[in-house]
């Protein structure tokens, strides 16, 4: 009888492990639908793929990238950014899937993506800011250690999705099933740009020991941390002193 449960519980255990091996992206992203405020984006053809990309076009030298978060619909955060940097061009990808992009997300497609747009950017604008919010905040700091952007913000940022797996479903093997990794902690040593992380004090999503610890990964000197105290994952951006930081890199 024993043995009996026992086979019945490893059984199951081992199913759930396929379920969410076989569905893990489903649980990772989290797509927008169209709106009207999606009407005006560009688009990008892109490895088989057609990505939108919300703007607010600005002639001259300066423009700003935007990678946005899980399931937040970026051409709503494009005005903000606009308000914000009003001397810049804003530009913010439609993740795949997301907004009326074409294909299905993927890190590896969704990384693609990020460096195909940057590349139209950096050649209409030689100076880029980069800006990329919670999982964003991993596609920027990828294109920053690869890229010449001129400047980094990461908001709520993390070490890696897999940190936040683990803490979310500590009792599956999340390092032998998850693909999708997003591990912002290997790039980080190889940013040189002025780099600022703001992180909520009381993120229930990342914890601010996450950017804590990745923050220690950047070379000496080119990464600072802001906290915007009384504040949580999703409201971070309603505080004045949150754009303060993200317009004077500090």
């Amino acid at each position: 009888m024993l043995w009996s449960l026992l086979a019945i519980a490893i059984g199951a255990y081992a199913g759930l492990c396929v379920i969410f091996f076989i569905f893990q992206r489903s649980f990772i992203y989290m797509p927008t639908p169209v709106t009207p405020a999606d009407a005006a984006a560009a688009t990008l053809e892109v490895s088989g793929a057609t990505v939108r990309v919300s703007t607010k076009p600005h002639d001259g030298p300066k423009a700003l990238l935007f990678f946005g978060g899980n399931a937040e619909d970026v051409a709503c955060t494009v005005p903000e950014l606009a308000d914000a940097f009003p001397d810049r061009a804003v530009y913010a990808m439609h993740y795949r899937g997301y907004s009326g992009s074409s294909g299905r997300p993927s890190e590896a497609a969704l990384r693609d993506d990020a460096r195909a747009l940057f590349a139209l950017v950096h050649a209409r604008h030689s100076d880029v800011i980069v800006v990329g919010r919670s999982l964003g905040s991993s596609l920027a700091i990828q294109l920053a250690a690869e890229e010449p952007v001129s400047r980094l913000v990461l908001i709520t940022p993390f070490e890696s999705i897999l940190s936040i797996a683990k803490r979310a479903a500590p009792f599956l093997p999340m390092s032998l099933l998850l693909r999708d990794r997003y591990e912002s902690w290997r790039y980080a040593p190889r940013v040189t740009c002025p780099t600022l992380l703001i992180a909520a004090s009381h993120d229930e999503l990342v914890p601010l020991a996450d950017a804590q610890r990745l923050i220690a990964r950047f070379p000496p000197g080119v990464a600072t941390l802001r906290v915007v105290e009384g504040t949580d994952h999703n409201s971070v951006s309603g505080e004045a002193e949150f754009w303060a930081a993200i317009v004077n890199g500090r």
